[in-house]
């Protein structure tokens, strides 16, 4: 004979299915779960820490633009955004005194840009492949670590970017291309607007993570073109070396940067720097041969 299902079974179900879902998402985001034991740990475990790394998920909201038009790459199953052809607004201010100025219009042609930083699965796939390099072995405490499978990769040089990029048939971003992807056409400051950041729009020194997290978190804090973490959570290597003062020659065209330098050029920001140092029209330059644990990047590809 059948014994009826009480109540009290009922309610032991649901909550062994709430238990392994629970276990699930700790493991699934074991990332998180890991960064937030190592904070307690440091006795830097907050609330308020807490609540952060929550809001970077953005529960139950997708991305609050839709892009033009979106494809993936065969190679690394990356996803590519369309950016229009047209003329968008370069730099911020008015006067030439700073490396960030003056405000300029520009014209681009019509690109591909890569919708998240590279991750480490990607790159590992480049590795495997004989196309890529391993990104500082030995130093690097994310690679190759299934935890950190979605986190940008980092510890990488401006070379082993760009052979990246090209192992991928694509090309690291010009500055006025990557500057064009994360801003629109309206002049913002942000790639969401003009709202100073908070916890739910870029990993930044307020959101009290201090590193790097999932190139896949923060969709609120989208471009107009649907790219993500353009402001915040690591600096990204582009193709143009570095001239503090290139804005005063640049051409109006399809820039490329200067013909020569010492230094190459980052975009974005990093999870250290304040709400100034994200703005997407601010310029970071580094020595190219020098990786670095806030270092990853991106790719683009000229349309058709």
């Amino acid at each position: 004979m059948t014994r009826p299902f009480s109540v009290r079974n009922l309610l032991l179900a649901l909550f062994i299915i709430l238990l392994l879902l629970l276990t699930f998402l700790l493991v699934w985001n074991a990332d998180v779960t890991l960064s937030l034991f190592q904070a307690a740990q440091a006795g830097t475990l907050s609330l308020q820490r807490i609540r952060n790394e929550i809001a970077a998920f953005n529960l139950g909201q997708g991305l609050p633009v839709t892009p033009v038009a979106i494809r993936t790459s065969p190679l690394d199953s990356m996803v590519q955004v369309y950016v229009p052809e047209g003329v968008f607004q370069m730099g911020d201010g008015v006067t030439g005194d700073g490396r960030d100025s003056p405000a300029h219009p520009v014209y681009l042609d019509a690109f591909w840009m890569d919708q998240v930083e590279v991750t480490n699965t990607m790159y590992e796939t480049c590795v495997r492949a004989g196309g890529c390099s391993e990104p500082t072995p030995g130093v690097n405490p994310f690679y190759g670590k299934w935890i950190y499978r979605d986190h940008p990769v980092v510890y990488v040089s401006w070379e082993q970017a760009g052979a990246y990029c090209q192992w991928a048939g694509r090309r690291l971003p010009t500055e006025a291309e990557w500057e064009k992807a994360a801003r629109g056409t309206d002049g913002r400051s942000y790639p969401w607007g003009n709202e100073p950041p908070n916890p739910s729009l870029a990993n930044f020194s307020e959101t009290m993570i201090h590193e790097a997290v999932s190139a896949y978190r923060y969709p609120l804090g989208a471009s107009p073109y649907g790219v993500l973490n353009m402001s915040g959570n690591v600096r990204e290597w582009v193709a143009d070396w570095f001239a503090a003062d290139y804005y005063q020659y640049s051409p109006n065209a399809n820039p490329l940067g200067p013909t020569s330098g010492l230094e190459r050029s980052l975009r974005s920001g990093s999870y250290n720097e304040s709400w100034k140092g994200i703005a997407i029209y601010h310029r970071y330059n580094h020595d190219p041969k020098s990786p670095g644990l806030s270092r990853g990047f991106r790719c683009a590809q000229s349309a058709e």
